[in-house]
């Protein structure tokens, strides 16, 4: 299932484990306090539990407030956590990647760097 279908979506993996018992209220304040963004914003908003069997996905979709959530019956999402404690940042189709149980997901880069236009005429 892929919740962005472009590469204009945003997509924010919380640099900790959750505890997801967590809802709307309390996914919506790690998004405002713990990454210091809009969840409102059309963003996505990943979320995985310490033994990384779960992960719940938060999303404004211009109506309400989304979560997606899956649990593996075997395996272990990869780890979306970085030392440096920040938000790891990936791609609607690393997102996809991910819920799959795709490992590379966080340890290396697994889409092409976006293009970025330039002017023409110049």
């Amino acid at each position: 299932m892929i919740l962005g279908t472009s590469r204009a979506v945003r997509v924010y993996a919380y640099p900790q484990a959750v505890d997801l018992r967590k809802g709307y209220d309390g996914l919506f304040g790690l998004v405002k306090q713990g990454l210091g963004r809009d969840p409102l914003s059309g963003d996505l908003f990943l979320f995985v539990n310490q033994r990384r069997k779960g992960c719940k996905v938060l999303l404004w979709d211009g109506t309400g407030l989304c979560i997606f959530q899956k649990r593996l019956e075997q395996g272990r999402f990869a780890s979306p956590w970085r030392e440096s404690g920040e938000a790891v940042r990936m791609t609607a189709s690393e997102l996809a990647l991910f819920i799959e149980g795709c490992t590379w997901v966080g340890r290396r880069a697994l889409s092409p760097e976006a293009v970025v236009p330039a002017p023409l005429g110049g």
